[in-house]
């Protein structure tokens, strides 16, 4: 079970976990801020989506993502296998759905580091469960600085992400909080805050139910 704070002693538990996403095109710090939010709240789980790319310098498999060959994905996807899965530049990404479905259950909020499409597919999946953060950079000039500097990828590349990412900023207006990440302290901590929110909202919380029907039996 989930140790956050939120849990009514007298009701141990209770609390259910959330799909905690966080979208932004490449470059603008997703990955980083949501391992920093791990940082800050340990009891986080992270979803490991599996993908068909090969890694990337200082990737690890089993920790950034599942790397697995295309035929292991398109078993798993006519098995049914993932909560929403997509095709970007020619490599499959999908979130497996068993170990989610489990987390959520024990309590435990479960971040994701996915785009617009998957954060639509996990809204439409589950609505009561996700909470959408998109982070937007700063400028867009500053976004393409930041992928040359990488040195990970050639011009024509680079070129393809900064219009993949203008169509990524495009989706803005369909998350519940959008941050700018122009100062890193402070959009960590509007995200973290965010977080500690969404674990407050009733609907997350169903032992108040029978709390609230204890406080009126006082009265009897």
């Amino acid at each position: 079970m989930s140790s956050d704070p939120y849990h009514s002693p007298r009701y141990p538990g209770g609390r259910r976990g959330m799909m905690f996403v966080l979208s932004s095109p490449s470059g603008a710090g997703k990955t980083t801020l949501s391992k920093r939010l791990m940082d800050k709240n340990p009891d986080i789980l992270i979803s490991v989506s599996w993908t068909t790319r090969a890694p990337r310098p200082g990737e690890e498999n089993g920790r950034d993502y599942l790397f697995v060959s295309q035929e292991a994905f398109e078993k798993n996807i006519a098995a049914n296998g993932f909560y929403e899965y997509a095709k970007v530049f020619d490599h499959y990404y999908g979130t497996p759905r068993a170990p989610v479905e489990e987390a959520l259950a024990e309590g435990r909020d479960v971040i994701f580091d996915i785009d617009w499409q998957g954060a639509r597919l996990l809204a439409e999946a589950a609505p009561n469960d996700a909470v959408r953060v998109f982070i937007l950079p700063p400028s867009l000039r500053l976004l393409e600085d930041r992928l040359k500097k990488r040195g990970q990828d050639p011009e024509d590349v680079i070129s393809r992400r900064m219009d993949r990412a203008e169509a990524e900023i495009s989706h803005w207006n369909e998350y519940d909080y959008v941050i700018v990440n122009e100062d890193f302290a402070r959009a960590l901590e509007e995200i973290d805050l965010i977080l500690h929110a969404e674990r407050l909202r009733r609907t997350r919380r169903p032992w108040l139910e029978g709390f609230v029907t204890e406080l009126f039996r006082e009265r009897k």
